[in-house]
C-alpha cells in the first residue's frame, strides 16, 4: 500500500531566501511588518521618506533577528524616486519577491475643507503610490513566476468616515487595485491580497487634534474582542499572506479590526 503524499513541513523560517520591500517601513504597521517578515527569514528592503533615524532602529531590530537588509529613503509620490528606489534594492540585495504597501497618511478635513489640491494628493500618497511601487517591481516578478504584494488598506474603505471622504476613497480605490492585479498577475504565480486594519494603537494617532481622536473605549465598544489592535496584529496576517501556506488566496480583502465590521 502507498504511504499518502504528505504537505511538506513549514519550515522554521519559511521565507529564507525571499527578498522583501515594505514601504513605511520606518514606524507603525510597516516596522512591525518589517520584523515580522524577518523573523520569518526575509531579506528587508526598508523604504521611508526622510525617516533616517527610525528606519536604521528598525533595520537594527532586523538583523537582531538574524535576517539582513538595508533602509531606503524614497519620495514615493515621485515616480523616478520609486524607479530608483527598486533598482538600488536590486541593486545591493536582489530583485523583491514580496512588496508590502504600507506607507500613506491619514488627513482628517471636512468635506467642505476638500478641495482639488487635498483630494489629488490625498489619493497619490494612499493610492497612486501604491500603483507606482507594483508596477516597478511586478516586471521582475513575472520573469522569476513568483511574488507577492500585500497591499494595506483601512476599514473605513468599507465603513467609510466623516472627516476622511478622500482618504476612505483612497483607501477603497486600494482594494479595487488588488482585485484587478490578482486577475492580471495570477497566472504568473503572484499572489495580491490586502488588508484592512481597524483601530489600530500607533504613535501617528498621537499627532492628531484631540476633537479628532475617537477615545479607546468608543473605539474598543465597537468591536467584538474588546482590546486596541496592535501593529503587530497586522504585521502577523501580512506575513501570512507573504508565506507559502498563502500560496491558493489572492485577491482577497482581510479585515484586521477585532471584528469592528462583520462580513
Amino acid at each position: 500500500m502507498t504511504a499518502p503524499l504528505l504537505e511538506p513541513p513549514l519550515t522554521v523560517r519559511p521565507l529564507q531566501g525571499r527578498l522583501a520591500l515594505v514601504t513605511g517601513a520606518a514606524t507603525g504597521i510597516g516596522a512591525a511588518t518589517a520584523r515580522a517578515l524577518a523573523g520569518a527569514g526575509a531579506t528587508l528592503a526598508l523604504s521611508h521618506f526622510a525617516q533616517i533615524n527610525q528606519a536604521r532602529t528598525v533595520l537594527d531590530e532586523v538583523r537582531r533577528l538574524g535576517a539582513d537588509g538595508i533602509e531606503v529613503s524614497a519620495d514615493l509620490t515621485d515616480p523616478d524616486a520609486v524607479g530608483l528606489m527598486v533598482s538600488q534594492g536590486t541593486n545591493e540585495i536582489g530583485p523583491v519577491d514580496i512588496l508590502v504597501n504600507c506607507a500613506g497618511a491619514y488627513p482628517r478635513m471636512t468635506w467642505e475643507e476638500t478641495d482639488e489640491t487635498a483630494w489629488s494628493h490625498t489619493l497619490d500618497v494612499n493610492l497612486t503610490m501604491h500603483y507606482r511601487t507594483s508596477h516597478a517591481v511586478t516586471p521582475s516578478m513575472i520573469r522569476r513566476q513568483w511574488g507577492r504584494i500585500i497591499n494595506v488598506s483601512s476599514v473605513n474603505a468599507r465603513a467609510g468616515r466623516s472627516g476622511l471622504t478622500a482618504y476612505s476613497s483612497a483607501k477603497a480605490g486600494l482594494v479595487g487595485l488588488t482585485r484587478s492585479l490578482a486577475r492580471e498577475l495570477g497566472s504568473y504565480g503572484i499572489c495580491v491580497n490586502t488588508v484592512l486594519p481597524g483601530a489600530i494603537q500607533v504613535d501617528a494617532e498621537n499627532t492628531l487634534p484631540a476633537h479628532h481622536r475617537a477615545p479607546p473605549e468608543v473605539q474598543i465598544a465597537r468591536q467584538c474582542i474588546p482590546r486596541r489592535g496592535q501593529p503587530e496584529d497586522v504585521a502577523a496576517a501580512i506575513a501570512f499572506l507573504a508565506g507559502p501556506p498563502a500560496s491558493f488566496i489572492t485577491g482577497q480583502s482581510l479585515h484586521i479590526d477585532g471584528g469592528w465590521l462583520l462580513h
